[in-house]
């Protein structure tokens, strides 16, 4: 399968969101709103769920809102709930599905760079366990936001990427029809991204996805639900330094 054929199938509108995962790994769970500031971005769900005898704070991007492109009042959302986890000292899931960030003049004016590069930062710094999952497409900052975490797992089909490869395409060499020469170029699918040592899981897409993820989510519970704050700080160090050929 070409990379581009990989691409449509992260973009499927019949792909399981955010929301069909959450309902599958927790019982009960408990959605919470608003950033305290300006408002609810229902593109962001999240709340408090019950994974097995784990608490969690599992948190998404709904892609059949807003095609899954979060506001800043989203993106503080996220950062007020991961701050709650961490004062209750629960690991935090999120599940990522956008092509990007909101990138309207709204947005721009109720301070998007600022809120996503606020996420990055504070979940670089969390002293909890935190696993991020691409389910779907996974691009630039958006996803980003919400993706610095101890371990990054990706479902087979989906793709993470800077840009779109029509974007790729547009940029460098002014036609986005080469966009599927673009992908091929980009390394964004899960096996590509796995080779790069990018990703540390690819949960296959058999029909059974649900069932596979929430036995991979309950062998991470099991493992670092009680890790010392040090080691959880230094295996996160390890892993970015080791990203970044540091």
């Amino acid at each position: 399968m070409e990379a581009i054929d990989i691409v449509r199938k992260a973009r499927d509108v019949n792909r399981l969101k955010a929301m069909d995962y959450i309902e599958y790994l927790c019982e009960p769970f408990v959605e919470l709103h608003g950033d305290r500031l300006f408002s609810d971005d229902e593109v962001i769900v999240a709340g408090i769920g019950m994974i097995e005898e784990y608490s969690v704070m599992i948190i998404g991007h709904q892609k059949d809102r807003n095609f899954g492109m979060a506001k800043p009042e989203g993106y503080r959302k996220v950062l007020r709930l991961i701050e709650y986890a961490q004062k209750h000292k629960m690991p935090v899931i999120t599940l990522i599905d956008t092509p990007g960030a909101d990138c309207g003049i709204e947005a721009e004016q109720r301070g998007q760079s600022s809120a996503i590069a606020n996420c990055i930062c504070n979940f670089s710094q969390l002293k909890i366990p935190t696993l991020s999952i691409v389910i779907g497409e996974a691009g630039s900052g958006g996803a980003l936001a919400l993706g610095v975490t101890d371990e990054i797992w990706m479902l087979e089909n989906g793709v993470y990427s800077i840009l779109s490869p029509e974007g790729f395409a547009s940029i460098l060499w002014r036609d986005t029809n080469r966009k599927d020469e673009a992908a091929k170029l980009m390394r964004l699918t899960s096996k590509e991204l796995m080779e790069d040592g990018f990703v540390d899981k690819i949960i296959k897409e058999d029909g059974g996805e649900l069932y596979h993820l929430k036995n991979e989510v309950l062998k991470f519970l099991e493992k670092n639900y009680l890790l010392s704050t040090d080691k959880i700080l230094k295996k996160r160090h390890n892993k970015y330094r080791k990203i970044l050929g540091g």
